[in-house]
C-alpha cells in the first residue's frame, strides 16, 4: 500500500460541514505521482518506492537524471521523493498514484520547509519575556538578558538559546484531519496549517499517530 504523495500547498480556506460549522483548511495540490523507481528487499534489503512530480523542462535537469526518468516514460520531474512501503507485489515503474490514496476523515503527517523570517530576537524566536520597563530601564526591554557565567566557566555554552536566523527549516506536522478529497482535481483539504508559503512543495504521509 502506497502511504505518501507530494504536492503544492495552494492556500488556506474553510468549508462548512454538515452541522453549518466553518472547518479551517489548507488546500494541498496534491499529485498526480509518477513511480520512477521500485526498490525491493533482494535488491536493496528494503521495500520502497521513489515518486516522481512536477514536470519541469528537460533542460533544467541533469543528463543523469534525465536517463533516470527514462524508464518512468521519460517525462522530466522536478521532484524525487522515497516512501517506504509494505509491499510492491501490484507496483509498477511508470504508474500513477493520486490523492485519491486517501480518504475524507483520515489523518496524515505533512512535512515541508517552514516561511524564513529572517533576522529574529529572542522574544520572536524563543517565546522570551520582556524585561522590566522601570528601575532606571532605558533599552533593555527586550534584551535576552545574561548569556553565560563570569569567570567560572567564563564562556556561553554551546545551544544558548539567542538571536539568529528564524525559519527556512524542514518541519513535519502531525496527525491532520483530511476534510475533503477531490481525485478530479488533484485536491486535499486538510484540517489546520501546512508549513511553508503558497506553492511550497509537501510531502503528505499517513499519520503514524
Amino acid at each position: 500500500m502506497i502511504i505518501g504523495i507530494m504536492g503544492y500547498k495552494r492556500g488556506m480556506t474553510r468549508i462548512f460541514d454538515a452541522n453549518g460549522v466553518a472547518v479551517p483548511v489548507t488546500v494541498v495540490e496534491a499529485g498526480p505521482c509518477t513511480i520512477t523507481q521500485i526498490k525491493s528487499l533482494a535488491n536493496d534489503g528494503y521495500t520502497a518506492i521513489q515518486l516522481g512530480f512536477g514536470e519541469t523542462k528537460p533542460s533544467r535537469l541533469a543528463q543523469a537524471e534525465r536517463g533516470h526518468l527514462k524508464r518512468s516514460g521519460g517525462r522530466p520531474l522536478r521532484h524525487l521523493r522515497e516512501f517506504r512501503v509494505d509491499s510492491i507485489a501490484d507496483l509498477k515503474v511508470g504508474a500513477t498514484v493520486d490523492c485519491g490514496i486517501f480518504e475524507a476523515g483520515g489523518r496524515v503527517d505533512v512535512s515541508g520547509t517552514s516561511r524564513g523570517l529572517g533576522m529574529s530576537g529572542t522574544i520572536k524566536r524563543h517565546h522570551f519575556s520582556r524585561q522590566r520597563k522601570t528601575h532606571g530601564q532605558s533599552d533593555r526591554e527586550r534584551a535576552p538578558g545574561s548569556v553565560g557565567a563570569g569567570t567560572t566557566p567564563g564562556k556561553t555554552f554551546k545551544g544558548q538559546r539567542m538571536s539568529g536566523r528564524m525559519g527556512g527549516e524542514r518541519v513535519t506536522v502531525r496527525n491532520l484531519k483530511v476534510v475533503a478529497v477531490d481525485p478530479s482535481r488533484n485536491l486535499l483539504a486538510l484540517n489546520g496549517a501546512v508549513p511553508g508559503h503558497d506553492g511550497e512543495l509537501v510531502v503528505i504521509r499517513a499519520s503514524r499517530a
